[in-house]
């Protein structure tokens, strides 16, 4: 199965099964080269943002993208480090079909980032696909990254923004969607934070608003939701109610969460490894949890 899966196809912009939605766009790609699976017809949405994401910006992506995913949508990104392969291991982590766009071929040895290998083998694996305009053997440049933005946004009904510089890949995709008459959406942050920037000024330029999956999801119109019941997470003792208490507002490094808690190191230690086994809290890298929205 996996063989067939690292089949290099082609899909001509006559082809029956070319993407209907990228095909309306200004710049339709002629050829798409493909591994793994693609639809004519199916929703998508892309989820992208910065490359160097805050722990807040992880959080986010990984509960948004996770939902949206879960409510039905394909997500779509383009296997960057950060916000992007938080959107597809979202997604992935759910068991649901996830699309990378690539910038470069979609042959292993071309594959960038290499780091994203595996990620791009467990895309495969649970039914997803890889895409490119770019032939096996291309290698990316300063030119095929930004280019290929425009397929992320024309294969989708809708791209949201999670954490942006002013000057970013994510807002040259923004720009392609504004372009192509998809709908924007954008997570707000903290107003110093400069990977905020890009966002709010997607929200005063008309994005919306983003807090939950149900506000992309309502805006869609898609009769699509993601139910609230029974998303609250509750520990099974004092320490774990403690711990998940004090990350409902944000992620928290270690440090902080035995400052909040009054816990010892060695409590807090043993509890957040119980949680993480019970998939009630993941560890975000670095010694920062948050709660797990799975």
């Amino acid at each position: 199965m996996l063989k067939l899966k690292n089949v290099i196809k082609t899909i001509s912009i006559k082809d029956k099964n070319y993407p209907k939605l990228l095909k309306e766009i200004k710049d339709p790609p002629e050829i798409l080269y493909l591994r793994g699976e693609i639809l004519a017809e199916e929703n998508c949405f892309a989820v992208v943002g910065t490359r160097r994401c805050s722990a807040y910006g992880k959080e986010i992506a990984l509960e948004i993208a996770g939902d949206l995913a879960e409510a039905g949508l394909t997500i779509v990104s383009g296997l960057a480090p950060g916000i992007d392969s938080l959107a597809h291991q979202a997604t992935l982590e759910r068991g649901k079909r996830t699309i990378a766009v690539l910038g470069t071929g979609i042959d292993e040895k071309s594959i960038y980032p290499q780091e994203n290998l595996k990620l791009a083998r467990k895309i495969l694996e649970l039914g997803g696909g890889l895409i490119s305009e770019y032939p096996p053997g291309t290698h990316g440049s300063e030119f095929t990254f930004p280019k290929r933005n425009r397929i992320i946004s024309g294969l989708s009904l809708g791209v949201l923004i999670i954490e942006a510089k002013q000057k970013s890949g994510a807002l040259i995709t923004a720009n392609w969607a504004k372009k192509q008459g998809r709908k924007i959406f954008a997570i707000p942050g903290p107003i110093h934070s400069l990977n905020s920037k890009g966002c709010h000024y997607l929200i005063k330029q008309g994005a919306k608003l983003v807090e939950n999956a149900n506000d992309i999801l309502k805006e869609l119109n898609l009769n699509l939701s993601i139910s609230e019941i029974n998303r609250v997470v509750k520990g099974e003792n004092d320490e774990e109610n403690l711990i998940l208490g004090v990350l409902k507002e944000e992620a928290l490094d270690v440090d902080k969460i035995i400052e909040k808690t009054k816990l010892s190191v060695t409590k807090v230690a043993g509890t957040l490894a119980v949680l993480e086994i019970k998939d009630k809290v993941k560890n975000l890298g670095g010694n920062i949890y948050a709660i797990s929205h799975r």
